[in-house]
């Protein structure tokens, strides 16, 4: 995989989707995924179930100079505990960009702040397992303060792998009405909803794609890109980042690289700029 990028002239990968958490949050994660839970619907095996030093080791092995550590809260008073876990792990862990997450309760605007005031890189906002509204009233101001701050948000909103509430184009179609600033990343490219989220990327100059899962054998069999948009895919090199999912995927990493080779009508330039200089950019690296 080395030889991907290396022979693109890349000094390695940007991948602005990965996943570590507290232990026992990754654990009932992974407890999840195993019992193909509603929210997953298939059989799932995490393919780099391993100790968190373990999978730190394995995306540097891979290249990967900047990640994320993508955490999420399902319920209220979690979500500023992740901050501070999240805060340390980015302390200790240089090549992770610091990633905070919200959800609408009360005083969601002040833990918002004080992260952004501690530097926070990136946050993390998951639609389909929060189970709530992106628009709801209790974040107008959060939405405000990260818009102004021009901080980048990774948000689950497509309702892949299965729907949700508010999952779909349309919560974020108002959000971005409201607040047409924000620096949103669509994860998985907005699955299953391809298309109504390429028209947002090309509408909103805020608005990227990453490429989670998409193109992937698993993620084909059930949910396809259709085949008529690839010439907008083409298009949009400058919008697109590279995101994994690891560790919760089931295939190895090398598969979500290698299918993006694959993808017709791409060149080189719109590989390195998916790979490593889009996420360079957003993320000032």
């Amino acid at each position: 995989m080395r030889e991907l990028w290396r022979g693109l002239g890349l000094p390695g990968l940007i991948d602005v989707h990965t996943h570590f958490m507290p232990k026992r949050v990754m654990d009932k994660v992974w407890r999840y995924f195993d019992s193909a839970g509603p929210l997953v619907g298939r059989e799932w095996p995490i393919s780099y179930r391993l100790a968190e030093t373990e999978r730190v080791e394995v995306l540097r092995g891979f290249g990967v100079t900047r990640f994320t550590s993508l955490v999420y809260p399902h319920k209220p008073d979690m979500a500023a505990w992740l901050n501070q876990w999240a805060a340390e792990f980015a302390r200790t862990t240089p090549d992770c960009l610091a990633t905070a997450t919200f959800y609408p309760e009360p005083g969601v605007a002040e833990y918002v702040t004080r992260a952004i005031d501690d530097g926070v890189r990136v946050f993390k906002v998951h639609v389909q397992v929060g189970g709530y509204d992106p628009t709801d009233p209790l974040l107008d101001d959060v939405w405000g303060v990260i818009e102004d701050a021009g901080v980048p948000v990774v948000i689950h909103c497509g309702s892949g792998p299965a729907p949700g509430e508010f999952t779909g184009p349309e919560p974020v179609r108002s959000l971005l009405g409201r607040h047409p600033r924000l620096r949103l990343i669509i994860a998985h490219m907005g699955m299953p909803e391809y298309v109504d989220f390429i028209d947002l990327a090309e509408r909103f100059d805020g608005v990227r794609l990453d490429t989670t899962m998409a193109f992937t054998d698993f993620a084909e069999k059930v949910m396809p890109f259709p085949a008529d948009q690839y010439p907008r895919l083409a298009g949009l090199g400058e919008r697109i980042v590279f995101g994994s999912d690891f560790p919760n995927i089931p295939y190895p990493y090398p598969h979500a690289l290698q299918v993006l080779t694959e993808l017709p009508g791409i060149d080189d330039d719109w590989l390195c700029n998916v790979l490593y200089r889009n996420a360079a950019e957003l993320f000032r690296v």
